[in-house]
């Protein structure tokens, strides 16, 4: 009898397991609603709780080894926002963008190719009447998907892009003449370099009939309602770096990642071509920022990083887009783990390792833990 008893035990405890195997599977599948399983699968029951683990990034924040003031501020699936506040710097402080304009520069455009109103396929001379560039150059094929992925094939800076007093289109066909006959083939190389937007941007300029950068950017914020009080404006108005010319604050783009975390600012078809590795081989990765600064491979979208934590690209492209600048700020959309976050600091030019390294780097296994708690 009990040798029974026990083989019945045994039983029970099989199906029972069985059924957990099957029941976790189900709740781990790939749905048409979420088909990356970003989200339900690393949703946990904290332990420690919401409350004590903010109180650890608190912790974790105010040792970070940095002289400057800043805020961080995190925000999860289910609306609930983390800020931590240094010194006078709150999430109402206006920045310098540095690069962290190239995120919200290649938005605006991809929001006009959804539009109609330009094509990834289109090419400068298309809407520039000046362009320059010959037929028989090379660079004569780049096309808008090239500009705004860094593959265009420019790689000279020429120094009106830093000069108040230039004026905008003249600046682009220095662009154009600077790096004309350079015998790269677009697509090929991936160079980290302000040139690609400056160029994408007159083409949107020409493509609405506007008269310059500043009422394209108008009218993405009267249509989002993103960044009321932002603007391009450095070196100036009338000659704004597309790349790194914003003033934002860390409330106004943290609002900006949400917008676009939810699908307001681009609609289910036009995301997924958004979010799509262009810098995978064969393309070279001769110029980037991160593996300078880090010493890890990224690879670029659209105006944006897809970060990965090695020295080789061995990720899932879209996991985790950002788009950190040269003084420290760092915007970012954790896709996996579904939070957002903003981190608004002001460095010394060339901070971009320290505000990934000091700050963000710090807190983010506990950031991830916080952002999957039910």
């Amino acid at each position: 009898m009990g040798s029974i008893v026990v083989l019945i035990r045994f039983q029970i405890q099989l199906i029972l397991g069985l059924l957990f195997i099957w029941t976790t599977a189900c709740q781990n599948a790939p749905s048409a609603s979420n088909p990356n399983n970003q989200t339900e699968d690393h949703k946990i029951s904290c332990s420690p709780d919401t409350e004590v683990l903010e109180a650890q990034m608190n912790a974790i924040l105010e040792a970070a080894n940095t002289e400057y003031e800043f805020t961080y501020q995190m925000e999860r699936a289910d609306g609930r926002i983390f800020t931590y506040r240094r010194g006078s710097s709150t999430e109402d402080t206006v920045y310098e963008s540095a690069s962290t304009s190239k995120m919200v520069t290649g938005l605006i455009i991809m929001r006009l190719v959804e539009k109609g109103i330009l094509s990834l396929s289109d090419r400068p001379q298309d809407y520039i009447s000046n362009w320059p560039i010959a037929p028989s150059d090379s660079l004569y094929q780049m096309t808008l998907e090239h500009l705004l992925s860094f593959r265009s094939g420019l790689t000279n800076e020429p120094f009106c892009i830093n000069l108040p007093t230039a004026q905008f289109e003249d600046c682009v066909i220095s662009v154009a003449n600077l790096n004309a006959n350079n015998g790269i083939v677009p697509g090929t190389e991936f160079y980290y370099s302000g040139t690609h937007l400056q160029v994408a941007g007159l083409m949107a300029i020409k493509a609405l009939g506007k008269n310059s950068w500043q009422e394209v950017f108008a009218d993405f914020q009267k249509e989002t309602g993103a960044f009321p009080q932002g603007r391009y404006d450095l070196p100036s108005a009338q000659n704004p770096r597309l790349a790194g010319g914003m003033h934002w604050t860390g409330r106004e783009y943290l609002s900006f990642l949400r917008s676009l975390k939810e699908g307001k600012l681009l609609s289910t078809a036009t995301m997924t071509e958004y979010l799509k590795d262009r810098t995978a081989l064969p393309v070279a990765i001769v110029k980037s920022p991160s593996q300078d600064g880090l010493g890890e491979e990224w690879h670029y979208g659209l105006g944006y990083w897809h970060e990965c934590h090695n020295q080789t690209f061995n990720c899932i492209a879209a996991e985790r887009i950002s788009s950190p600048g040269a003084y420290g700020a760092y915007p970012y959309w954790d896709l996996k783990y579904n939070f957002i976050g903003m981190l608004s600091i002001q460095t010394s030019l060339g901070g971009f390792r320290t505000g990934i390294s000091e700050v963000e780097r710090m807190v983010e296994s506990t950031a991830k833990t916080w952002a999957t708690c039910e």
